[in-house]
């Protein structure tokens, strides 16, 4: 290996925790997040599905388990936090794991009509400055320097942000969301579907880095409530809708980029896809150019149909990473998505996730759906990546 920077790992800082590594080579990020636990292992506790979880958030008049980030000022000592609609009734607001249901009036309190919530002296949801979710240069083992260069963005190796986290559910005004949404079209993934709707086993593999690991999801590190990563969201809404078997290959792992998916044919072939979602571009967008990015997720598709000739693809333009985090290359991102974009046509549908966390972050913050503070989903963006790849392959 040649020309990377490692941090020593502080032994301290690690003791109860999963060990994790980063490796910075010559024009890109590898992030090592510590993957333990397999598609195939089960956790000690089950989530429970719910289909109003996996009903995508612009469609209807109900957010299910919206995660905020409440933010005090040290000046004034007020904490609020925005969601993504006006709400009109408040129906739940509890901690990330389910177990503290929060009272209005004691612990938050809202306007009808506002996407704001605030917190009240003496509420028990937990409440940060912006300060807290810093640390001084030199501190953790991973450096993720702040664009202002003061001091580092918090990392959370498991699960402290969902920690930090506080989950809404409301009711808001029918609105149509105003950003771009994905739509069904019969023509795109066509054979998938048919599957489906006649209830015949449908394979999917997916091939992507931490994030369709799992990277951050609750029942990776299993913790309540024990909600699996994006691609067994999107398996079990699948088989739950269609009461069809659904199979679900999971090869991604984390640090890995589109250049690491091109070696990864063989496996994927084996597992007889009629289906392959691939979602790399996180890693890619410290260095990797569009062009790049286009030719090997091109080459991938070749490969594969190349041995597996009706196979259709969902191609997964990613999440955002933090914006304020400068080693990425944030201008990439979405010259990703129109380079796959341009790769769409029959049989190769787009997961247009970049322009749904652009919206987000037009309305929320990036603490308030981070699952590691700088480039993972926390529970509620896995459902959102389900709600997404699901609505592609879901007649209306």
């Amino acid at each position: 290996m040649k020309n990377f920077t490692r941090r020593p790992l502080n032994p301290a800082a690690s003791c109860g925790q999963l060990p994790i590594g980063w490796l910075v080579y010559t024009g890109m990020i590898v992030l090592m997040v510590p993957l333990l636990i397999s598609a195939a292992d089960e956790p000690a506790a089950v989530w429970q599905y719910r289909p109003e979880l996996l009903r995508p958030f612009w469609i209807g008049d109900v957010v299910a388990g919206e995660s905020v980030l409440f933010i005090h000022d040290d000046g004034n000592g007020s904490a609020r936090a925005s969601v993504l609609f006006p709400v009109q009734e408040i129906l739940t607001v509890t901690n990330s794991d389910g177990s503290v249901k929060y009272e209005n009036g004691r612990d938050y309190v809202w306007k009808q009509g506002s996407r704001e919530i605030t917190l009240p002296p003496g509420s028990r949801i937990v409440s940060k400055s912006p300060q807290e979710l810093r640390r001084p240069a030199g501190t953790q083992r991973h450096a993720l320097t702040h664009k202002d260069g003061n001091g580092e963005i918090l990392f959370g190796e498991q699960l402290e942000y969902a920690q930090m986290q506080t989950c809404i559910t409301y009711r808001h005004e029918t609105e149509k969301w105003d950003g771009v949404v994905p739509k069904f079209d019969p023509q795109s993934l066509p054979l998938s579907v048919a599957r489906l709707k006649n209830r015949q086993p449908l394979s999917i593999v997916t091939l992507g880095d931490s994030i369709s690991a799992g990277a951050n999801a609750s029942a990776l590190y299993n913790a309540a409530p024990f909600q699996p990563a994006y691609p067994e969201l999107v398996r079990r809404e699948l088989a739950e809708r269609f009461q069809g078997e659904v199979r679900m290959t999971n090869l991604a792992v984390g640090g890995t980029d589109t250049g690491w998916g091109l070696t990864q044919i063989d496996k994927v072939v084996a597992a007889e896809p009629h289906l392959v979602i691939l979602a790399f571009g996180m890693n890619d967008s410290a260095g990797r150019s569009p062009e790049s990015y286009q030719e090997n997720t091109k080459r991938m598709i070749a490969a594969i149909r190349e041995k597996v000739p009706e196979c259709e693809f969902i191609l997964v333009a990613s999440m955002l990473g933090n914006r304020d985090w400068i080693t990425l290359k944030h201008e990439r991102f979405p010259q990703y998505r129109t380079a796959l974009n341009d790769l769409t046509g029959p049989g190769i549908a787009l997961a247009d996730l970049t322009s749904i966390w652009t919206e987000f972050l037009e309305r929320k913050k990036d603490w308030d759906q981070t699952g590691n503070g700088v480039n993972h989903p926390n529970d509620f963006g896995h459902r959102v990546y389900a709600q997404v790849i699901t609505t592609l392959l879901t007649p209306e």
